[in-house]
């Protein structure tokens, strides 16, 4: 019996997806973005072990429900496709109940995603969290051009996808940066939408609690002038965001 480290679930409206979903959220991830809301999720010590058959038990709960709603499941993080064989095959068992499914990941491990997993796979929720290298790195710790190959893969594929984009005054903000961001995507005909998510604070807590520093502290949200230009730059290529 496949099992994976999970750190919990939730239901979720708009958010995560189409209609309500119920959201799985994996434990660990091989990225170390700054503005991270959910540090714990960073590390499988923060989940526990769950089988497929445990975790589709809990939705078939909610099933009606997120039917009635237009919903369906989320599979999200952490980082899923650190756990591909455990991804996959929930997945594929929520497929078989006809729910609608997504994935929400970073694209980092992207290679790891087979393309079994990926026909059990509606729609992806795509975090490309910069255009630049060198700001990727510095940001996530990790190296844009894996997002980048995944994406075009996706788009080969015709896989439905909704690009995700934070928005950090001072790191993530500079005009060339979106630009190169919106360029891409403009290039991948299976993109629906473009989400700009405006950095928050709300995490902030969860890092003293396991004892990391949130390096972010001192930076501010980005108010309403800055979202509507870096949303503009994106409708300026005919995206929707």
């Amino acid at each position: 019996m496949t099992t994976g480290a999970v750190h919990s679930w939730d239901l979720a409206t708009a958010v995560d997806g189409p209609g309500t979903r119920f959201v799985v959220f994996t434990a660990g991830c091989p990225l170390r973005c700054l503005y991270c809301h959910n540090p714990e999720t960073r590390f499988a010590r923060y989940g526990r072990r769950a089988s497929v058959d445990s975790v589709i038990a809990e939705i078939e709960k909610y099933r009606r429900f997120i039917q009635v709603a237009g919903g369906g499941v989320t599979i999200s993080g952490g980082e899923p496709l650190l756990q591909p064989e455990f991804t996959a095959e929930l997945l594929h068992a929520v497929k078989a109940m006809g729910l609608h499914t997504a994935l929400d990941t970073s694209g980092f491990l992207g290679d790891r995603a087979t393309d079994r997993l990926l026909a059990d796979t509606d729609l992806v929720l795509l975090d490309i969290k910069s255009w630049d290298p060198a700001t990727y790195r510095h940001v996530t710790g990790g190296e844009i051009a894996p997002t980048l190959r995944f994406a075009r893969r996706l788009s080969d594929l015709g896989k439905s996808m909704w690009i995700r984009f934070v928005l950090v005054p001072g790191q993530t903000d500079a005009p060339d940066n979106v630009e190169g961001i919106a360029s891409f995507v403009a290039t991948l005909p299976s993109v629906e939408r473009v989400d700009v998510l405006p950095f928050h604070k709300m995490g902030a807590p969860k890092y003293e609690a396991i004892g990391l520093p949130f390096l972010l502290a001192d930076t501010s949200t980005p108010d309403a002038k800055l979202v509507e230009r870096v949303r503009g730059q994106f409708l300026a290529h005919g995206l929707r965001a």
